[in-house]
């Protein structure tokens, strides 16, 4: 019979050679944009800061709602200090051995005030929770969306690298045969020298782009990446603004507020507390019982306890006026959001409709212009520039519209992806 360990070592191997065979396959596979929206939700530790907190609020409404824990004084009550019954516990009528047990009595509205307020802070806790997710989608998404775009612009200076070589080595022959110019060769390797440093640069930012995208979903940078979501068409249905997770949070602030003030008008009305001593005396002297009741004296009530509700209360005043002020100005950042990507997405439409044919058109030209000896060699520079140009315009409007596409398709946490908000 094969040894236990022999068993178990052999099966860690396998399942090291099972991970090694899995492994490259995961990084190989496309990342698509909601797959990495749901990557980076569940590896987000700062969601689980939030649920913890609220998970905290709620452990302390328990233990508000309670009432205080009862106190136990021992004490050696008028034990004498001189004469000849100094320092003994039994032969003074007056020496009284005491043990006492006294409670706070808070009335029952006022500890579940105090209660309520915690609970409203569990509320607040995962309404920021749910403003996070929101956030983090939003982030990743343009994470996402900026990386594609970088991977496009890599690829488009790539194409036009290609092209400046063949341009390169057809004006360096034509020169050799005795056809051709100095100049237009210096020319082409000019244009074809720009555009390698115009790479370089690429290069860095798309390396920057899938790090940062990597940071959110904890793959490989080189993980490629799925087709690009369809951003061009409608956008999700824009709920109430209320319903906002930043709006949401900040009534919940003030839902909180609101019950730090219930607490304070509770405390108008004192604490009372009751407490029962028994006292042990010499055994030729009666033992003895008392009971006593405490209450608050709240002599300065107008200038205490009412200027702490004062001050909750103008709290809430002012959490609500925020909260309105803030509304107002997310319906108009939302509604504006919403113009600028329709008038981008129109934007595109017309730039591949009508400018992206004009330049490939232009470029055409000034090549048969100076195949057939009519043009030089710069208007066909210029014009490539020009359609460089305009590719690069079209990419960074692109990564624009497509930016405000994701701000409006994450406005709301995802909750289809296992991560309740």
């Amino acid at each position: 019979m094969e040894h236990p360990s022999l068993f178990l070592t052999r099966a860690v191997l396998a399942l090291a050679g099972l991970l090694a065979v899995i492994t490259p396959a995961a990084a190989d596979e496309p990342l698509s944009l909601s797959a990495a929206v749901h990557a980076a939700l569940a590896r987000s530790r700062s969601l689980d800061a939030s649920t913890a907190a609220a998970q905290g609020a709620r452990d302390m409404a328990v233990a508000a709602a309670q009432r205080p824990d009862p106190v136990l004084r021992l004490s050696l009550d008028n034990l004498p200090v001189n004469g000849p019954e100094r320092f003994s516990t039994t032969r003074d009528f007056m020496t009284m051995r005491s043990i006492a047990l006294m409670q706070t009595l808070p009335n029952a509205d006022k500890r579940r005030a105090r209660g309520e307020r915690f609970e409203r802070e569990a509320d607040a806790a995962l309404s920021e929770r749910a403003q996070r997710v929101a956030l983090l989608q939003t982030e990743v998404a343009q994470a996402w969306l900026e990386r594609h775009l970088q991977e496009q612009r890599l690829q488009l200076l790539q194409a036009q690298i290609t092209e400046a070589r063949v341009l390169v080595q057809t004006t360096e022959a034509a020169l050799r045969g005795g056809r051709g110019s100095t100049a237009d060769a210096l020319s082409a390797r000019e244009a074809l020298a720009q555009l390698e440093q115009g790479l370089i640069g690429a290069q860095a930012e798309r390396t920057n782009a899938r790090l940062t995208l990597a940071r959110f979903t904890g793959g490989p940078p080189e993980q490629p990446l799925a087709d690009p979501p369809p951003w061009q068409r409608g956008t999700a249905t824009i709920g109430p603004m209320d319903r906002l997770p930043d709006l949401a949070a900040l009534q919940a602030r003030e839902a909180v507020a609101r019950a730090e003030a219930e607490v304070a008008r509770q405390d108008l009305r004192p604490d009372w507390s009751a407490e029962i001593m028994f006292s042990q005396r010499g055994s030729q002297f009666a033992n003895m019982v008392s009971i006593g009741v405490s209450v608050p004296l709240q002599w300065d009530k107008p200038q205490r306890q009412q200027r702490d509700l004062a001050a909750r209360l103008a709290r809430v005043n002012e959490l609500e006026a925020e909260r309105e002020e803030q509304a107002r100005a997310r319906a108009l950042q939302v509604q504006r959001w919403q113009q600028d990507w329709r008038a981008g997405r129109d934007r595109l439409a017309y730039l591949d409709a009508h400018r992206q044919p004009l330049a490939t058109q232009r470029v055409d030209a000034a090549l048969a212009a100076y195949r057939g000896g009519r043009e030089g060699l710069g208007t066909v520079l210029q014009a490539r520039r020009d359609a460089l140009n305009l590719a690069l315009e079209r990419l960074a409007l692109e990564r624009d519209t497509a930016g405000l596409w994701a701000q409006l398709e994450y406005l709301f946490p995802d909750t289809t992806n296992g991560v309740k908000p």
